[in-house]
């Protein structure tokens, strides 16, 4: 095994595992590029996030894995797999960046076929109650016509700190936002 990888599996093994009633929230894998491509091709997943493009252009998905497994990376990501319940590896992703001071951001997708089922606020809460980051504030945002993702954040703890705009690749402009925060109990 090269250095590289070598270092990338030691980083990956200390993002923790995250196990929620019917989910379990793992680091990414390369194996997950697949159903990651298959989901974020959806332009409905694309267009509630900032950062996906559509159409999806190829190696997307393979950029964002690799990105997610890099050593130093700001941004931890986990697949919400649901496979030790029968369901996909990969629902969709969560993740938390890191900011300064002791703050996070956290995002959020699920694939439109989960959408309705409970999995992003299961997601969500698994990842509030570890806390991986050790935050004392974490900050969301969602895009304004997103309600179910807004419910999401206020069902987990989240309050409404205000509006804003945020720019959506997939959309090619900038998009109302409606900004989150919640404090942690350390």
């Amino acid at each position: 095994m090269n250095a590289l990888v070598e270092a990338a599996t030691e980083l990956i093994r200390e993002q923790p595992v995250i196990a929620s009633e019917r989910l379990v929230l793992r680091p990414l894998r390369r194996s997950d590029v697949g159903l990651i491509t298959h989901y974020t091709s959806d332009r409905r997943v694309a267009e509630g996030t900032r950062a996906i493009p559509h159409p999806l252009p190829p190696g997307a998905a393979e950029t964002f894995v690799a990105r997610a497994m890099e050593p130093g990376r700001s941004e931890d990501v986990w697949a919400i797999d649901g496979s030790a319940r029968g369901l996909g590896e990969v629902l969709g992703v969560v993740s938390l960046t890191r900011m300064e001071d002791d703050q996070s951001e956290l995002g959020f997708w699920v694939g439109a076929g989960f959408w309705n089922t409970g999995f992003a606020s299961e997601a969500v809460a698994a990842l509030i109650e570890e806390n991986p980051h050790d935050s004392r504030t974490l900050f969301a945002e969602v895009f304004q016509d997103n309600p179910g993702s807004a419910r999401v954040l206020t069902n987990s703890g989240f309050a409404y700190l205000g509006d804003a705009e945020s720019w959506s690749v997939a959309r090619n402009g900038r998009v109302p936002t409606w900004t989150y925060l919640r404090r942690m109990g350390r």
